[in-house]
């Protein structure tokens, strides 16, 4: 089996790179790509109570299991399957079930933390950094947490400006030197999506 292409899509809350992983990914069948999120790796918390729980700092690199996403990477790589985790904001921990991911020809890996982990970038052959202005990245966040996470509108803005910022600040913002494309304004920049799937599909026919 020739070994997959592993695209790394990174940047800030809200930025846009989940709809640019799911743009490109509607450009390749089911049976060629697959989508690995970094959101599914954040660590088994069983150990804390549920008011423990909630402080947790999804923004930082500890919150992430990040030795079983490279091992599940490697696996994907090599041509085996994986059961990849699913994880539950609600309840702030890891649920029981896993879905099961098979290996294929591209993957997409998405996560606000994928270019800062050096075992990751090690890995990947496309590193993207989406790059969007922050008034639009907390009005994004705003309305997802509250319509998918069953947050309230102080909850999301204390934790964007106490936790959010301060972290994307640290973290996420210097990883953008890691990063082969810089794409501006996220999912929107369509002429940006089309000469990645043209990239793609020229080192497919390789």
């Amino acid at each position: 089996m020739k070994r997959p292409i592993l695209i790394g899509i990174t940047g800030g809350t809200g930025s846009g790179k989940s709809t640019i992983s799911k743009e490109i990914y509607t450009k390749f069948s089911d049976e060629c790509i697959a989508m690995i999120e970094q959101d599914s790796y954040y660590k088994d918390q069983s150990n804390l109570s549920f008011e423990e729980r909630t402080k947790t700092n999804y923004d930082h690199p500890d919150a992430f299991d990040t030795p079983l996403l490279v091992e599940h990477l490697k696996k994907l790589l090599s041509g085996q399957a994986i059961e990849k985790p699913m994880y539950d904001f609600e309840i702030h921990n890891r649920k029981k079930e896993t879905v099961r991911v098979e290996p294929r020809d591209i993957i997409i890996l998405e996560g606000i933390l994928i270019l800062q982990e050096l075992d990751i970038r090690n890995l990947l052959d496309i590193k993207i950094y989406v790059d969007t202005d922050a008034d639009v990245r907390i009005i994004r966040r705003l309305v997802r947490d509250i319509n998918e996470r069953g947050r309230t509108v102080d909850s999301v803005i204390n934790q964007y400006l106490n936790v959010v910022r301060p972290m994307h600040m640290q973290f996420i913002e210097p990883t953008k030197r890691y990063a082969d494309i810089i794409v501006p304004e996220g999912g929107h920049n369509k002429v940006a999506i089309d000469l990645i799937v043209a990239n793609i599909k020229q080192i497919i026919q390789k």
